[in-house]
């Protein structure tokens, strides 16, 4: 099953995610991870968009969009 976290845990807190290819490992658990660009709190359950190669997730398609112009100005 993707995305698949224990659910008898509290979903408090943060927590520490490894993004992978079309799938995400919880490291450590909680019940959300923030936004890279926004710093917006993304539930679990809501996480869709997030970059392998920079391990950092997204809120929506813009956020990724924001953070691959701020790449390409570097």
């Amino acid at each position: 099953m993707l995305n698949r976290f224990d659910r008898s845990l509290p979903p408090n807190g943060e927590a520490e995610v490894k993004y992978l290819d079309g799938d995400f490992r919880v490291v450590r658990p909680g019940g959300f991870v923030r936004c890279a660009v926004t710093n917006v709190a993304i539930p679990l359950d809501e996480l869709k968009y997030w970059s392998v190669a920079r391990q950092e997730a997204y809120v929506s398609p813009e956020a990724v969009l924001q953070r691959h112009k701020e790449e390409l100005a570097r």
